[in-house]
């Protein structure tokens, strides 16, 4: 996708936050991808924490980023699976103002491409929170790698055309 070059590069102050039972941050892989990708754009690491798949837990989360200032957008990994465990999706509507399904279609088409079928199993889904986005990826480096490179790395990235996420952060809390 092209890339305005006349147009200056805005970095988007970013939380991660990583879902798992099983990890701690020194074993977060997926995590330590999205961070590296995130800052190789030029964006801000705002914060960065880990979860467990626990739903209550997970929208305190969000919502202590969601009203904080410095951050406008939260990528979240792990927790969008089928098992009873994966609260991910339902946190993200939990808090969601308005949902972004264009988000979810397209990363599961996109995963399709690398794994098959067996992206019909991801749950990914986004929204807009009061004003910040939203971004919920599976849990493997591999899904958080289809999802930067495919979408979020131009749909951040204020040059990109013919329209990017980082444009409307101003009117995202218009009436």
């Amino acid at each position: 996708m092209p890339i305005d070059t006349t147009r200056p590069f805005l970095p988007v102050r970013i939380a991660v936050l990583t879902v798992s039972d099983t990890r701690s941050l020194a074993e977060d892989r997926s995590g330590d991808t999205l961070v590296g990708l995130l800052t190789e754009a030029g964006h801000d690491l705002a914060e960065r924490t880990i979860l467990r798949d626990d739903a209550d837990h997970i929208v305190a989360q969000l919502h202590r980023w969601i009203d904080d200032v410095s951050i406008d957008c939260i990528l979240t990994t792990g927790g969008t699976g089928v098992t009873g465990r994966d609260v991910t999706p339902e946190a993200v509507e939990r808090v969601a103002t308005k949902m972004i399904p264009g988000f979810g279609e397209l990363f599961r088409w996109l995963s399709f491409q690398t794994i098959g079928t067996s992206t019909i199993q991801s749950r990914a889904c986004a929204c807009v929170a009061r004003g910040t986005y939203i971004f919920a990826l599976p849990g493997s480096t591999g899904a958080v790698k289809d999802a930067w490179n495919g979408i979020l790395r131009d749909q951040l990235d204020s040059r990109h055309r013919p329209c990017n996420f980082v444009e409307l952060m101003p009117r995202l809390l218009e009436r």
